[in-house]
This record gives C-alpha cells, structure tokens and sequence, in this order.
C-alpha cells in the first residue's frame, strides 16, 4: 500500500488498483441502529487519516453505503441510492463504491451479480473488513468514540445487536442474528465520551430495548442501566425507544417518575390489537395483555407520551380485524403513532401465509388509521397550550427556532416552533410556555 498525504493505493475486489483521494461520504439508509455502525465507522476512518463526512452534498471520491433490508419501501431506497451512486461513478464522480449493511446481508449474492459497477459488498459487522479493504486497521481502543452525524446535542446509544424475538413479519434475526447486548459499563463509557463532546440527550435504541441484558445472565437488566446513565454528569434527557411490550417491566416507570433525566416518555410498538393477528405475527401477547400494559403505564406516569407502530395488511387481516385496530386506536392510548403496511417478505414465517389483502386496501387501511391519529394528535396538543414545558433547541428555520419536549424524539415526533424574538442557542434548554396548537407543531414563547 502506498500512502501519502493526500492518496491512498487500494485493492479491489477485481484485483485491479485504484489511486483515489483520501475523502470519504458515508450515507445511512434505514434506521437510527445503522446511523450508529456508520459514525463508528467514520471514527476509525478519521483515526486513519481519511476526511468524512456524512451525506456530503457532493460526490466524494470514496463513497459508502449502509443500507437497509428491512421491508419493501427500505429496500427499494436502497437500491435507488446505490443506482444514484453507480451514476456518480460512470460520471467520474465517485472512484470508489462500497456498500455494506442489511440489504448485502441478506442479497449479497444476488447484487454482485446485478450491481457490478460497486467496487465491495460488505454484510453487517463488518467493521473492520472495510477498514482492510480501505488500507487502513482497526483501532479497537477507539472502539466507544463515534463521529457522530446527528446534531452536536443528542446522540443516540445502541445498547445491543440483533434480536431473539421470532415474529413472523421480521428478517431482522437472520439478517443481523440472536441479541447480543453490551456490558453496562461499556455502554456508560460511551455516554461520558458523548456527554464530554457536548451530548445532552441520549436516545436508547436496540430492536428491544426492554429484552436489554436478558442474553447475558437471564436477566432483565434495562433498568439497571437507565440508573446507571442517569449519572452521567451532562446527560440532561435519556429517551427509551423499541419496548416491546411483551417483555416491558413496569419498574422502568418508576426510574421516570425518580429522575428528572428521563424522559416521561416510552415508544412501544404493538403492531396490532386483535389476538388471531398477534398469534400470527407471533407476538406473544394478548390484545386484552396489552390494553392492561397501557392503562397501567398511564396509571404510573400519567403525562407519559406513547409512541406506537402498527401494521396493517397482515396476511388474514380482515376488515372486522382492521375495525378493531381502529377502534382501539380511537381509544387515545398514544401521542404519536406510525402505521405500515404489510411487506411479504421472503425468508419470515409470514412469507408463507398468503398475503390476501390487496395493496390498495393495506394503504386505504394506513391512510385512515393516520387519518384518526392525526385528529388524536390535535387534540392532545391543544391540551398543552397554556403549560410551560422545558424545550430544548435543534435548529433554526427561516423566523423560527425548532425545539422539542421532552415529549417527543427528533425526526419523527411533533416539534415546537418559537419566534425569533431573542436569541437562543441551539443544544440548549429554555423554559418555554405552549401558545397555539396545530397537528403535529405546538408554538411557544420563551420568558425572557
């Protein structure tokens, strides 16, 4: 390998050498868990001497893609994003094409053969086979720093790898394996490091994070370690995503109602209400079980904010099926809610059911259950105006600043719209007080 300050010789899998700039633009398909594994990898290559960056606006000379394989929608994402990049790469944009994650996990053999134009396919954890591949070594010491590409205020802190869960909708534990979750003390390493770079609010995520420590002595150890982060010095809010409700521990509430770092909120994906649907994703609970969930989370935390995901389509959902759904939905468990429709997936249990419910009618079914959660969502802001509620800043937009609650999570949750009236700093916390309501925005003013 030659090196110099500004190009590096690489092997390709074709065996032919390549001199390209040492600039690299790493784009994440798919999922909060990836966006972690790609800010890892852009660490180790920083420490390599590489320039990163992530989702350049233009084409860089080495370009890495970590996509998704998830459901149909993810996949075909995926697909038109490396399709964008072999374009780049025929203009002489991109010299270099890696793709890596999910999708050439679970196809790798059948895009080798369709994308020849892509330099490398790399599966999940394959970490330090791209470093190789790139000329660079694997800094194990570095292991617990990333190069985070969210904004500087929040990170977000994968707890664990895979899934032991076998619902039949879900290729997550053959793409990705059984759950393997981090030591605690590693994880409360990671968010030292996070807070001593700025970090102020960490998002949880895993696929379960309720199944947390469950692979490493039998034992459920969330809230064990939700205690353990609450301690570290800057962490301001510590946010629980993906509970699944069959293995949720109510003492989980307790921590919220004793810390003030932790956000009174909870997303927990159900995916359905009707028992013959839920034996038949395999969720291992009842609708009856999960309405008794709910009602006793509502009880323990009462301003709790609920996020869902559901699933409509499923193979054998019938409309009286559905009408469940929505009527449970009408009972205004949740704040937020997502809906998908249900994607035949090979290589799942489902895959052999016959998916009978026509296209058409699985988006009429998501478009009328956002529909209601949309009113659902008005409603329950309305009830905000008037509070004063503390608001941390993501960004500025036009006359705005853009905060949240504590209430709701980036990307996907409602937002809170403040006038530029006095400045304010983005990362920072305001005490703010609820003005006007829309369906997913809530204004406010800052006392001065």
């Amino acid at each position: 390998m030659l090196v110099s300050s500004n190009f590096v010789t690489i092997q390709s899998e074709k065996n032919s050498p390549h001199l390209v700039d040492r600039e690299v633009n790493i784009i994440t398909m798919g999922c909060s868990k990836n966006m972690v594994d790609s800010e890892q990898l852009a660490n180790q290559l920083k420490i390599n001497n590489f320039k990163v960056a992530h989702e350049s606006e233009n084409p860089l000379a080495i370009t890495i893609i970590n996509t998704c394989g998830f459901i149909l929608d993810a996949k075909e994402q995926s697909i038109e994003q490396i399709m964008d990049s072999v374009r780049l790469k025929h203009e002489g944009k991109i010299k270099i094409l890696i793709v890596y994650g999910c999708l050439s996990a679970r196809y790798m053999t059948d895009l080798k053969q369709s994308i020849p134009e892509v330099d490398a396919f790399f599966a999940v954890d394959a970490l330090k086979d791209i470093l190789l591949y790139l000329g660079a070594r694997l800094h194990e010491e570095q292991l617990p720093y990333r190069y985070t590409a969210t904004p500087s205020h929040y990170a977000y802190l994968k707890i664990s790898e895979g899934c032991s869960h076998q619902c039949a909708f879900c290729a997550i534990p053959k793409i990705r394996g059984k759950q393997v979750s981090k030591p605690i003390a590693l994880l409360r390493e990671e968010a030292i490091i996070l807070a001593e770079q700025g970090v102020k609010e960490l998002l949880l995520v895993a696929q379960d994070l309720a199944f947390y420590g469950y692979d490493l002595n039998k034992k459920y150890q969330l809230y064990a370690l939700i205690e353990e982060l609450s301690k570290v010095k800057g962490i301001e809010w510590i946010r629980i995503h993906y509970t699944y409700p069959n293995s949720f521990k109510l003492e989980i509430l307790d921590l919220m109602n004793r810390y003030p770092n932790i956000c009174k909120y909870l997303d927990m994906p159900i995916q359905h209400i009707n028992d013959d649907i839920l034996k038949a994703m395999n969720r291992r609970i009842t609708g009856k079980q999960i309405r008794n969930l709910l009602e006793e989370i509502k009880t323990k935390v009462p301003d709790i904010a609920l996020r869902t995901s559901l699933i409509v389509g499923f193979p054998g959902e019938t409309k009286a099926m559905y009408n469940e759904l929505e009527d449970f939905v009408s009972e205004k468990f949740f704040d937020r809610l997502g809906v998908f429709t249900y994607s035949h997936e090979d290589n799942t249990p489902a895959y052999k059911l016959k998916d009978n419910v026509s296209k058409s009618e699985k988006q009429r079914r998501c478009l009328a259950l956002m529909d209601k959660q949309q009113d659902i969502s008005l409603q329950k802001n309305k009830q905000k105006i008037g509070e004063q509620l503390k608001v941390i800043i993501d960004e500025e937009d036009g006359d705005y600043y853009i905060g949240r609650t504590q209430f709701d999570s980036p990307e996907v949750d409602n937002t809170v719209l403040i006038e530029k009236t006095q400045h304010l700093e983005t990362g920072k916390f305001y005490l703010a007080t609820i003005t006007n309501a829309d369906f997913f925005e809530l204004k406010a003013i800052v006392s001065k």
